[in-house]
């Protein structure tokens, strides 16, 4: 039970950590990484393709940090896994892994890779955020497990 308690918490506080970043930094940096608009039309192409007229504005916004946390969450709390010593360097194998995802598999997901591939800039930070991400959430779930 503690393995599958810390590697959820762990999941929660690495997806945490990777949207806070993420919002916090594009007040202030306009090369920062936009996933939030990956999210935002992946949301409403899928809303369109189901039939449903798609939200706009902060309720989009809100469904898509809503979607984002949880999928980053169960993605993160994968590296619970892992043997106890080895999960934070796991999380960040696995957080670099999701970077990379984010960098390659938009376009062919039908989806604009310009929010996170504008400059060079955007595409590491892209993928350092998501590699802090999953060290967090190793290192928490490491720490709980002691």
């Amino acid at each position: 039970m503690k393995k599958i308690t810390s590697s959820i918490i762990g999941g929660i506080a690495g997806a945490g950590a990777l949207n806070i970043l993420h919002q916090a930094v594009k007040q202030f940096d306009h090369l920062a990484p936009r996933v939030d608009l990956v999210g935002e039309e992946a949301i409403t192409k899928s809303l369109e393709k189901a039939g449903i007229t798609p939200t706009t504005g902060n309720t989009l916004f809100t469904i898509t940090m809503a979607a984002d946390l949880l999928s980053n969450a169960a993605y993160y709390s994968l590296i619970g896994t892992g043997k106890r010593k080895q999960l934070p360097y796991i999380g960040a194998i696995t957080g670099f892994a999701a970077g990379f995802g984010a960098l390659t598999l938009t376009k062919p997901m039908g989806l604009s890779d310009a929010p996170v591939t504008r400059t060079g800039k955007t595409k590491f930070l892209t993928v350092a955020w998501y590699t802090l991400g999953g060290l967090v959430a190793g290192s928490i779930m490491k720490a709980l497990r002691k």
